[in-house]
């Protein structure tokens, strides 16, 4: 099948890559000529796992092509996908959807024949009605059905969830649609992934609800790390003495200092924001965003208490600035609040992150940035492992020591065992776990 992707970030240059390793002929568009003619030349705008494999070998095969023209390929196409951003709108958390209805203009202007148009972008319900409207509006003659299909792709792993989803939602009521994405997402029978077909405004809703539920759990998770830390409790056990109840489940029950990326914070605050316009309270939503949001900050306080609460002329070395490990996105990372919180307490901060420096610098550049864990360790007065990345799991700990101003290790994503530190001299401070001192 011919499919269109309008949008080459995250989700559209994921989504376009892996419709053509099934064999689509796919043209990814953007308006965006610089980065066009990177992903002409094989260069990966983003960090990704296997991305650019699957970006490299479909463009060489002829299976996947970028441009900045819309007209001519939306006119040949039998699927139109919109993957473009919809981001928090400034001052009120609305997402911002002027991209989405921009696009549907500009496909409305050059559809011919049938064709399907689908919001792969996380939008809120009752979008899919106005990009109905608006292609209606410009172009009365156009022959179209307007689906739904959210994705539900993790960063780090993108193209295995993409290949082997858990679920795909379809938003439709139209049997053609329904007809033509059916043989869209066909190479995936073998795989034996449901699709499960539903109400377009169903299918918006699930995609919000989805994330906030995740976000919900982790924040339920570090409410009661701090409890745990208070009373002598164990986090980590009280996990997975509540994740193997089935009804629970183990995932996204890892303490720490906060979720952010792309998703979870921006989908929390629109799903409260639609949820206030149809004057539905979503009270456990809103306690959830506000208490993420402050945890992140807090986790300063959690550094400089080894220290009295003073930070004034002390080095602390920050190892992971990304929000999650194995990607490079920055976008609502907890490192940033830490990091501002912890320079306003008066330390001098340094940095390390295996692949997110260059996105970092753009957020905090007044920062010093390192090489490698060790250059970064060496003179502090502080480590702290804010992102999880397996580089940091088996540091060599007699080296870390010995760069080190003083053995002082907070770890806020609980990557070691608090003995293995404890045992070569470190004061060690993790999440939800009683605070160890040598000896």
């Amino acid at each position: 099948m011919r499919v269109v992707v309008v949008g080459t970030g995250y989700v559209g240059l994921v989504s376009g890559a892996c419709f053509a390793d099934f064999g689509h002929h796919v043209t990814c568009v953007d308006k965006d000529e610089a980065k066009i003619a990177s992903l002409q030349r094989g260069e990966i705008p983003i960090f990704e796992p296997d991305l650019d494999r699957v970006v490299q070998t479909n463009a060489r095969e002829g299976r996947l092509v970028f441009t900045t023209d819309l007209a001519g390929p939306v006119g040949e196409a039998d699927v139109v996908f919109i993957a473009v951003g919809t981001p928090s709108r400034r001052g009120d958390g609305h997402a911002d959807l002027s991209y989405v209805y921009a696009a549907s203009r500009e496909i409305a202007k050059s559809v011919q024949g049938f064709t399907v148009i689908i919001t792969k972008s996380t939008v809120p319900v009752g979008t899919g009605d106005e990009v109905e409207r608006i292609i209606e509006q410009v172009n009365p003659s156009a022959d179209v059905a307007v689906a739904s299909n959210p994705e539900f792709l993790r960063e780090g792993a993108a193209v295995r969830d993409f290949k082997h989803p858990d679920r795909i939602v379809v938003g439709t009521e139209n049997p053609r649609a329904r007809k033509v994405i059916g043989e869209i997402y066909r190479p995936l029978y073998l795989n034996q992934a449901p699709i499960m077909y539903t109400g377009r405004r169903t299918a918006e809703l699930i995609k919000y609800a989805a994330n906030a539920f995740l976000a919900t759990k982790i924040t339920f998770i570090n409410e009661i790390a701090d409890l745990a830390e208070k009373v002598g409790a164990d986090v980590q056990e009280i996990a997975r003495g509540i994740g193997l109840d089935n009804r629970i489940g183990s995932k996204f029950l890892h303490a720490g200092p906060g979720y952010g990326g792309s998703c979870f914070p921006k989908d929390t605050r629109a799903l409260i924001k639609t949820a206030q316009d149809y004057d539905v309270p979503l009270r456990i939503l809103e306690a959830v965003n506000s208490v993420n949001d402050t945890r992140k900050r807090a986790m300063a306080r959690k550094v400089a208490a080894p220290f009295g609460g003073n930070l004034r002329g002390k080095t602390v070395a920050v190892l992971g600035l990304t929000f999650k490990p194995n990607t490079d996105d920055m976008r609502e990372a907890p490192s940033i609040p830490l990091i501002t919180a912890l320079r306003d307490l008066g330390a001098t901060v340094r940095a390390f992150d295996p692949v997110g420096m260059e996105q970092a610098r753009l957020e905090m550049p007044d920062i010093e940035y390192h090489e490698n864990a060790y250059s970064c360790a060496e003179g502090a007065d502080a480590l702290v492992i804010v992102t999880e990345w397996e580089q940091f799991r088996a540091l060599d700990l007699d080296r870390l020591k010995q760069e080190m101003a003083a053995p002082v290790v907070i770890d806020l994503r609980n990557v070691y065992n608090p003995d293995d530190l404890t045992g070569r001299g470190f004061l060690y401070q993790s999440v939800g776990r009683q605070t160890k001192a040598a000896g």
